[in-house]
């Protein structure tokens, strides 16, 4: 066949290498320049492309095309296509022809990156053959070219399920929906909610659906009356209006039950005291992730064995250090109000907060009641503090500024009493102080490492 690639980072380079292993003539265009190690992984190869341009004329020659899932579906590229009825297809859809691996697929508006680490590092501790891919920038189709895995553990984001067709998880999981990228949705939560729900589209009875029992909009589109899958819900909360295949029991054990209704009394308990993740967010990841290990044929053992030695992404919520008995948590990946709420909601200490950047329209009023109930201090970290102040000043006891990360980590030192936690997690973009979120993150990890010397 003749294959066009539109798109050329790591899932459009994966998809140009597996179709020319596959023996298909391959063409790779990038409306932008391609990145330096990506273009010389394809001229290396050989592969035809071309950077800074789509040759309308080319493409239209192609069997079918390979798409990023960066590029819309308004981009006239697409649109020309489309004319034309010429099969446009996601690299996971591709990559998805080439292998006889099973497949643990997640996706969901939050959480999505920890998920997948957890369930992946699951499986690999208990000696399961399996491969990491998709959302956390590794191409599943790369991979597949030696396809050595077993099992692959893929993280989906609703743009790399938009041009899946045949593509068939063996697992999937779905943690929430919540309002995001609706621009590419027309605005409409419903279309992004399909989006999400495609991945249930070729679930089969030997596979599972794992779903947040909790979210509203998952219960509004979720038709399950359709699915012939087995179906696993989980809870925080262990309901009684529904068959639980997870739950929790108590603030440490969760229970898991793959059999739901038949046997309430028959779930396998999992004490997850050692998990070094932390929050109410985390601890749905964390059943999902228990539930997909379970269904894989992992035992309570194993799986408590596996949680005390996971390492969670950088920046997200992650323990960078500890000094005179202060935790230091790195949150920088917190660049809106709604993640920061998630990090002050699961910290149950006294916490000094560094919080502030650039503020993107934001509407701190959702974290009034747990900064005055959880924040001893506030340590604004930004070039304009002033709305920050303005909200948080009446109500946190001690409220200072700071415009270098440093000074910020110096100061919380000096306002942290043993058994607190001194949380960066800003509620707001890095731009005016930092390159970006990694680099604000790792400036506070390593202002606390010498701090600690």
């Amino acid at each position: 066949m003749n294959i066009v690639i539109l798109g050329a980072a790591e899932s459009g380079v994966g998809a140009a290498l597996l179709a020319q292993a596959k023996g298909h003539t391959v063409f790779v265009s990038d409306r932008g320049a391609i990145q330096a190690d990506y273009k010389q992984q394809l001229t290396q190869a050989g592969i035809e492309l071309e950077e800074n341009q789509h040759t309308l004329e080319r493409i239209l020659q192609a069997d079918e095309v390979v798409k990023s899932p960066g590029i819309p579906e308004k981009a006239p590229v697409i649109q020309a296509l489309r004319e034309k009825k010429i099969p446009v297809i996601s690299e996971i859809e591709f990559a998805g022809r080439y292998t006889k691996a099973k497949c643990i697929c997640i996706t969901g508006t939050n959480g999505k990156t920890t998920t997948t680490l957890l369930i992946y590092h699951l499986l690999k501790s208990a000696g399961l053959s399996v491969g990491l891919a998709g959302n956390v920038g590794y191409s599943l189709a790369e991979q597949v070219i030696e396809d050595k895995f077993d099992y692959y553990v893929v993280e989906l984001s609703s743009f790399q399920l938009d041009d899946t067709h045949d593509f068939q998880p063996w697992i999937a999981v779905l943690l929430n929906i919540t309002p995001d990228h609706l621009d590419r949705y027309g605005y409409s939560l419903e279309q992004y909610a399909q989006a999400k729900l495609r991945i249930t589209r070729n679930l089969d009875s030997s596979g599972a659906f794992i779903y947040n029992a909790d979210d509203e909009v998952t219960g509004k589109y979720f038709l399950s009356a359709f699915l012939q899958t087995r179906q696993l819900p989980f809870s925080l909360h262990h309901r009684r209006d529904i068959h639980l295949a997870g739950y929790y029991v108590s603030e440490e054990v969760l229970c898991t039950n793959l059999a739901p209704g038949i046997n309430e009394e028959g779930g396998v308990e999992v004490d997850i005291t050692n998990s070094p993740l932390i929050g109410q967010h985390n601890r749905q990841n964390t059943l999902a992730a228990v539930l997909a290990a379970r269904v894989a044929g992992l035992d309570a053992e194993q799986i408590e064995a596996a949680l005390t030695t996971f390492q969670n992404a950088d920046h997200r919520l992650q323990l960078v250090g500890e000094i005179n008995g202060a935790r230091y948590i790195n949150d920088s990946k917190a660049t809106n109000v709604e993640a920061a709420w998630y990090a002050l909601d699961g910290i149950h200490q006294p916490i000094v907060w560094i919080a502030g950047g650039t503020d993107k329209g934001n509407d701190y009023s959702s974290l009034l009641n747990l900064a005055e109930h959880r924040v001893k201090a506030l340590i604004c970290l930004g070039v304009d503090n002033a709305k920050l102040r303005t909200v948080f000043d009446p109500i946190v006891p001690h409220v200072e500024e700071t415009q270098s990360m440093a000074d910020a980590v110096a100061r919380a030192a000096a306002l942290a009493a043993p058994g607190d936690v001194v949380l960066l997690s800003p509620c707001c973009a890095s731009f005016d102080l930092f390159k970006n979120y990694e680099d604000r993150g790792r400036q506070f990890a390593v202002a606390v490492g010498e701090m600690a010397k």
